[in-house]
C-alpha cells in the first residue's frame, strides 16, 4: 500500500513538472532601442593637389617650372529637407594656376541651389552644373587629372545661374534628359540681357552602351554669341571603358566687321583595370583650330597660334578607399603658326593626389 502511494506521488511529480513549467510567467525580453533616423544632411568634399614639373613648353619662360599646388578643393553641404525638396551649398578654392601669381586659396561659391524632385523628374533653381559636359565627365572619370575637352578649352562654363530640369524618359531610366536656361555668366552675377539655353539627351544601355547628343545657344552681349553641338559614344564595362567625342562651336562676330569663328575638337579616351588597386588611363584631344585664349588656361596653358593635339596618360593607384595617387604625363604637340613655323611642344609631368571625405 505504501509502495503504491509512493509510486502515485512520483508519477504526479513527473507529469506535473512540464505542466508547471508551462505555466511559469514569461521572462520579459530586453527592449531593443530603435535605430536613429538617418541624418537629413551631410558634409563631404575632396582635394586635388599636384607636384608638377614643366619639362618642355612653347613659352620658354615656363620651362623648368615646378612646384606644388591645389587645383581644386571642394567643401559640400547637402540637406534633404523633405521627401521632395533638397538643397546644396558647395565652396571651392584653388591655387593660382598661371605660373606667375602668388596668392592664398580663397573660397567662393561653386554650387548653391534648391531642388524639387517628383518621381523621375527634378527642377533646380540657383547655381548648378551645366549639362555641357556633366555626363561625359562622369564617364571619363579622371577630373582629378584633367577636365573634359569643352571645359578644358573654355567652350562653356561648368556652372550657371538659372533653372535646370533633369529626368528620365522611361521607367528603366536608360533615356535621360537635361534642359537648362541660365544667365551664361557661370557662377557670377548677371551683367547683360543675354541668356543661355542648353539641352542634352543621353542613353545608358544595360549592356554598357553610352550615347549623348547636346546642343546650346549662348547669347553673349558684348562678345561673340556661341552655338554648340556635340555627340558622344562609349562603352562602359566593369573592367574597362572607352569614349569618343566630337564637338563643333560657332562664334558669331561681336561687331559687323568681325569674322565668324568656327571651332572643332575630337577626343577619345580609355581606362582599364590592371589590378585590384591599379587602373590605366589615356586620352587624346585634337583641336582642329587654334584655341582662343589658350594661353590663359589654368595649370596647362597652350598656344593659341596653331592647331594642337593633347596626349595624356597615367596610372590610378588606390592607396585607400579615400586616397588615390595618379602619376600622369601630358604632351601637347602643335601645327604651324601663321608664319609657317611649327610651335614647340609642351611636356608637363604631374603626381596628382586625390583625397575624398
Amino acid at each position: 500500500m505504501l509502495a503504491r502511494r509512493v509510486g502515485t506521488i512520483c508519477l504526479g511529480l513527473i507529469l506535473g513538472g512540464p505542466v508547471a513549467a508551462q505555466t511559469q510567467p514569461a521572462v520579459a525580453k530586453p527592449k531593443v532601442e530603435e535605430k536613429a533616423a538617418s541624418p537629413t544632411w551631410k558634409i563631404s568634399g575632396y582635394m586635388i593637389g599636384d607636384y608638377y614639373n614643366v619639362m618642355e613648353h612653347h613659352n620658354a619662360a615656363l620651362k623648368g617650372q615646378n612646384g606644388f599646388w591645389f587645383r581644386r578643393i571642394y567643401l559640400t553641404y547637402d540637406n534633404t529637407m523633405t521627401k521632395n525638396v533638397s538643397t546644396r551649398l558647395r565652396l571651392e578654392m584653388n591655387s593660382p594656376g598661371n605660373f606667375t601669381t602668388k596668392g592664398s586659396l580663397t573660397p567662393y561659391v561653386k554650387d548653391a541651389y534648391v531642388k524639387y524632385a517628383q518621381g523621375r523628374h527634378s527642377v533646380s533653381f540657383g547655381i548648378a552644373p551645366t549639362p555641357t559636359f556633366e555626363f561625359i565627365e562622369g564617364i571619363w572619370g579622371y577630373r582629378p587629372v584633367e577636365k573634359t575637352p569643352l571645359d578644358q578649352y573654355k567652350w562653356d562654363s561648368s556652372r550657371d545661374f538659372g533653372v535646370l530640369a533633369l529626368g528620365a524618359l522611361n521607367a528603366g531610366k536608360t533615356v535621360n534628359y537635361a534642359v537648362q536656361v541660365g544667365n551664361g555668366s557661370g557662377n557670377q552675377s548677371e551683367s547683360d540681357k543675354g541668356k543661355v539655353v542648353r539641352g542634352a539627351l543621353n542613353y545608358r544601355g544595360k549592356q554598357g552602351l553610352l550615347l549623348e547628343g547636346y546642343l546650346d545657344k549662348q547669347d553673349r552681349a558684348g562678345t561673340a554669341d556661341y552655338s554648340t553641338w556635340q555627340i558622344f559614344g562609349g562603352i562602359q564595362k566593369p573592367n574597362y571603358r572607352v569614349g569618343v567625342q566630337y564637338a563643333a562651336q560657332t562664334r558669331q562676330p561681336a561687331t559687323p566687321t568681325g569674322a565668324e569663328l568656327k571651332l572643332n575638337v575630337a577626343s577619345v579616351f580609355a581606362a582599364a583595370k590592371a589590378s585590384p588597386r591599379v587602373n590605366l588611363f589615356a586620352r587624346v584631344d585634337r583641336n582642329f583650330d587654334p584655341v582662343p585664349g589658350g594661353e590663359t588656361i589654368d595649370y596647362m596653358p597652350i598656344s593659341d597660334k596653331a592647331t594642337s593635339t593633347l596626349t595624356l596618360f597615367g596610372l590610378d593607384i588606390s592607396v585607400d578607399k579615400s586616397l588615390r595617387l595618379m602619376p600622369n604625363l601630358a604632351i601637347v604637340t602643335y601645327g604651324e603658326d601663321s608664319k609657317g613655323v611649327t610651335v614647340s611642344k609642351d611636356v608637363i609631368a604631374k603626381m596628382t593626389v586625390y583625397f575624398t571625405w
